[in-house]
């Protein structure tokens, strides 16, 4: 269950696809930041023991998809270069609280929000390209993707409950919010092709 409060629609797969170049440069730079987020928290919370086995590891897979990329953008001649950033994780993080240990409960529930939303998304990315046939060594990256995304979300939902500070009906509350809030950014992004922007 990825938790999502809204759906993306099918034909946004379609309209990946006809961006797919510009695509796949934001996937790899999503990559990299995930496992950059994950390093921060391991550094930020070292009193949080619980952190630092999992987001090590979730690290390291995130650098593992992220050269598994970089290799489908030399195979497409597609030059890994700077690209102006989707506001989609800056405008979810602001729903974080600002105190601790609230600020930790919000950030790791925002980060499986994240992972859900890139499930979902690649999902549809993956059956447009079955269906157009363009790429299938690219199709099946991104499937199989869909399982390391789906558990990656998984992870952060419960190193979220292993914090401790609220009961699991708090904490499904929490998230509630939390996803509600992610659905009305994504409604309000920007149309530029990205894996999380705003669906034309």
């Amino acid at each position: 269950m990825l938790h999502l409060a809204s759906e993306t629609p099918e034909a946004w797969g379609r309209w990946a696809v006809a961006h797919l170049d510009t695509i796949v440069l934001d996937h790899a730079h999503c990559e990299r930041k995930a496992a950059s987020n994950a390093i921060n928290l391991i550094f930020r919370y070292t009193d949080q023991v619980h952190l630092m086995a999992p987001m090590s590891a979730l690290a390291r897979e995130e650098l593992e998809h992220f050269e598994q990329v970089l290799a489908h953008m030399q195979r497409r001649d597609i030059v890994f270069a700077r690209q102006f950033p989707s506001p989609y994780a800056g405008e979810l993080m602001k729903a974080c609280r600002v105190k601790e240990p609230e600020r930790l409960l919000d950030t790791l529930l925002c980060g499986a929000l994240i992972e859900a939303r890139s499930c979902e998304r690649m999902q549809l990315l993956h059956q447009a390209l079955v269906d157009d046939g363009c790429d299938d060594a690219l199709a099946a990256l991104y499937d199989s993707l869909l399982a390391c995304e789906a558990r990656h979300h998984a992870t952060y939902v419960e190193l979220a409950r292993g914090c401790s500070i609220v009961d699991e009906t708090a904490l499904r509350a929490r998230l509630q919010v939390l996803a509600e809030h992610e659905a009305a950014v994504v409604a309000r992004l920007p149309t530029e092709p990205r894996l999380h922007n705003g669906v034309p």
